[in-house]
């Protein structure tokens, strides 16, 4: 019995678990069940990243002090991040992996990195 590559339709030849015909065909078909959720995945990961890299621009000793204009004249965005960490004191801490930021008094943000 012959199998069909359920992209393309053509003959598959090979081995017996083999589902498409090529690489190509695969990728395509992948691709097409995977795209609403896709885009939306990306431009969220897109969003993290650009988040991420500007707390590491102005980060680099691994705890500093910065205003909020500075990260917004960078493209910073507040609404995403990876995760809140609340201390015993009630402090919150908003994490972009492993770059964090705490909101302080006069629209100043303290950054922190996790180790």
């Amino acid at each position: 019995m012959q199998k069909a590559c359920p992209e393309c339709g053509e003959k598959i030849i090979g081995r017996t678990d083999k589902k498409f015909c090529s690489d190509y065909c695969r990728n395509a078909y992948n691709n097409k069940i995977n795209k609403d959720s896709t885009n939306l995945v990306r431009n969220v990961n897109n969003l993290l990243r650009k988040n991420y890299r500007i707390l590491q621009e102005l980060n680099p000793t691994d705890k500093t002090k910065t205003s909020k204009s500075k990260l917004l004249a960078k493209g910073f965005n507040f609404e995403y991040f990876t995760s809140i960490y609340t201390t015993k004191t009630g402090t919150v801490y908003y994490f972009v992996y492993d770059q964090g930021y705490l909101p302080l008094e006069g629209d100043y943000f303290a950054l922190v990195k996790r180790n």
